[in-house]
C-alpha cells in the first residue's frame, strides 16, 4: 500500500519553526527518523519512503497553507495506487 503525508505549513523564512509550520516541522521529524531527504519536486517538497511494507510519499507543499490543496491533489492524481492521505 502507498500513503500520501501532507506536513502543511507556509512556506518562507517568517515562518520557520512557527505555529504555522508544525505540519512541516512533523513531516521533516518523519522523514528524519525514516532516513530519507526531500527534494524539490512540481508543487512540494518531496520524500519517499518505506515502513512496514508501506510505501510513504510524504511532501511538504510550496504552496501558502491556503492553497495546499492544489499540491494535495496533484500528488493524489501522480501517486495513482495511493490508498490514503493524511494531512497534518
Amino acid at each position: 500500500m502507498k500513503y500520501l503525508i501532507a506536513g502543511l505549513g507556509n512556506i518562507g523564512p517568517d515562518y520557520i519553526h512557527t505555529r504555522h509550520n508544525i505540519g512541516f516541522d512533523v513531516a521533516d521529524s518523519l522523514a528524519k527518523s525514516l532516513e530519507v531527504s526531500f527534494s524539490n519536486d512540481k508543487k512540494a517538497w518531496v520524500a519517499e519512503a518505506r515502513y512496514k511494507s508501506r510505501s510513504l510519499v510524504i511532501i511538504k507543499p510550496t504552496t501558502f497553507m491556503n492553497l495546499s490543496g492544489e499540491a494535495v491533489r496533484y500528488w493524489l492524481t501522480t501517486q495513482k495506487s495511493l490508498r490514503k492521505t493524511l494531512s497534518l
